[in-house]
């Protein structure tokens, strides 16, 4: 079984990796003379001084820097890294005159002894700023993801009320009738809603599923009207195990069927839809009357919806054309799927 680790983990691990390598890096390098000896620096005192650059670095990174450096408290925090400094070298001066006086009386390595105090204080600001920047950009990602994803979930909550709002209507207007029709129409309503209320909730959806779904819905459609209008429906599916959003293809439809029906002479509706490797080509085609679009306020409702979950779930894997010529409308979608 695998071990996974978090980036904590990792992050903790690199840190140890980096400074035991430092710290042990005079036992680390050939010496001819077995002196453990960084240039004329002796190994031990090498050690000791990375212990206090780590103390420095941590210090500085974690503490300092993050609490201290702002509008208000800026000064005390020049202060503090100062005062840290000049400790961390007077303490570095202590030890070498006790353990390694022979060293001071060379002044051409102060440079080397005292510096690395400060360089390691700059480097651990530029650490704090680089994850302060890494953390930002995280916290930015996950806020619009989750915006995004509310955004997305309105959308859905959104098409079910409008799909099923017009589908009560078509029932009412089979009971008003009396139809034979109206029980088949009710059971083929009770299966999508199944789809749209426990299945639907999926990320993605089968191709497959959805094009049996879309079936259902034309047929159900189909039961309602009957012989008053041309469906052409051609569906070719190559690849079955590619997935789509949930009822993206539904609102298409769903449009030519609401507008494409009353006060139309001859009316019919071409439905053509085709999967090829991870490629979605999907047109709908109908004729209709303006007068169906004057009084219902809720027209546009469904494409607008798809068109928002496109930019949101497909950005820049897509192309929408709607046409619109006064009496024929077509709608056409390229879409690349996952597989």
């Amino acid at each position: 079984m695998a071990i996974k680790f978090t980036s904590k983990q990792i992050t903790l691990w690199l840190h140890i990796l980096v400074w035991s390598a430092v710290l042990s890096l005079p036992y680390l390098l050939p010496s001819e003379n077995h002196q453990y000896k960084v240039g004329a620096i002796p190994g031990p005192f090498f050690t000791i001084s990375g212990i206090i650059h780590a103390i420095i670095f941590y210090s500085n990174a974690f503490f300092l820097y993050p609490r201290l450096m702002n509008k208000r408290t800026w000064w005390l925090y020049v202060l503090c890294s100062a005062a840290m400094i000049m400790v961390s070298n007077q303490l570095k001066f202590f030890i070498l005159s006790v353990w390694f006086s022979e060293v001071l009386q060379d002044r051409s390595i102060y440079g080397f002894i005292f510096g690395p105090s400060i360089v390691v204080f700059i480097i651990s600001i530029v650490y704090r700023r680089v994850i302060d920047n890494i953390r930002r950009e995280k916290e930015q990602k996950e806020k619009q993801a989750e915006r995004l994803s509310s955004e997305l979930k309105f959308l859905r909550s959104q098409v079910s009320p409008h799909f099923l709002f017009n589908m009560m209507t078509n029932m009412v207007s089979l009971a008003r009738q009396k139809s034979d029709l109206l029980e088949p129409s009710l059971i083929k309503l009770s299966d999508l809603l199944r789809y749209m209320l426990y299945e639907s909730d999926e990320e993605k959806f089968s191709i497959k599923k959805e094009i049996d779904c879309l079936k259902d819905y034309i047929e159900l459609q189909q039961l309602r009207f009957g012989d008053d209008v041309n469906v052409q429906l051609d569906l070719k599916n190559e690849n079955p195990d590619c997935s789509i959003e949930p009822m993206l293809l539904f609102p298409f439809v769903e449009n030519a069927f609401k507008h494409g029906i009353g006060l139309v002479k001859d009316p019919f509706i071409k439905i053509y839809l085709e999967v090829k490797e991870r490629h979605l080509f999907f047109s709908v085609i109908n004729n209709y009357n303006k007068q169906n679009f004057s009084k219902d306020k809720n027209s546009g409702i469904g494409l607008s919806n798809v068109k928002n979950r496109l930019n949101l779930l497909y950005p820049g894997k897509y192309k929408l054309n709607l046409k619109d010529d006064g009496t024929i409308f077509k709608a056409e979608l390229n879409l690349e799927l996952s597989c």
